[in-house]
């Protein structure tokens, strides 16, 4: 009797390994979450509350107009990024996915930016994008030239470009492993953040004259 202890202590052992190795914490679907204990006073959950069963539609699960080009002279880079994300496509609430269409005009750029919380799989269908990524330190950059009917994967987090080389215009579409995957354009949040940063900080943090940081905060 006393031989079998060892064998079943090992086995109760093995089984709440097992359970304390499956059990973890949801991914985030916004920035924050911070927690109350009145449940009357909440305004969000991690995602979106789910609507009645018995009053979805197909419309829910639908989303128009990918095919109409997005308008590159509007902004000053040259590029337009049209998301179809929960806000636009209620479906996709736990379905873990959204998609973008990414048009480029010549010389068009979608800047240095990162999705914290979505990776990223772009296919390019018209046009030559040089594309790349950094990763965390020591800093590497893995960069690429794609033409149409190349794909490329930008890891989530990490901070990622697309850039069209060519004299026409570029087309790509971007999955991404988020119903939110979030944006945060370098540049923008550094020198354009609401307040601003302190300039005596990005002085230091870039070596720069701190002039050229007030002008840098200016453009943003």
């Amino acid at each position: 009797m006393m031989k079998g202890v060892p064998y079943l202590f090992t086995v109760a052992i093995m089984a709440l390994a097992t359970t304390l190795v499956s059990a973890y914490d949801p991914s985030p679907l916004q920035d924050f979450c911070v927690a109350i204990n009145n449940t009357d006073s909440a305004v969000f959950v991690n995602g979106k509350f789910c609507k009645d069963p018995a009053t979805v539609t197909a419309n829910d699960f639908f989303f128009p107009g990918l095919n109409i080009p997005g308008n590159t002279a509007a902004s000053k880079l040259g590029s337009s990024v049209n998301l179809v994300n929960i806000d636009k496509l209620p479906g996709l609430n736990t379905l873990g996915i959204s998609l973008a269409r990414l048009d480029f005009a010549p010389y068009g750029l979608n800047p240095p930016h990162t999705h914290p919380r979505g990776t990223e799989l772009l296919v390019v269908m018209e046009g030559t994008l040089l594309v790349g990524f950094v990763t965390s330190n020591p800093n590497k950059l893995f960069t690429k030239v794609l033409n149409k009917g190349d794909v490329f994967v930008f890891p989530i987090g990490l901070i990622h470009f697309q850039f069209n080389i060519g004299q026409t215009n570029a087309i790509a579409f971007a999955g991404l492993s988020s119903q939110n995957p979030g944006l945060i354009t370098i540049a923008n949040a550094v020198f354009g953040s609401n307040p601003p940063i302190n300039p005596d900080v990005l002085t230091k943090a870039f070596q720069l004259d701190k002039k050229v940081v007030d002008y840098l905060q200016k453009q943003f």
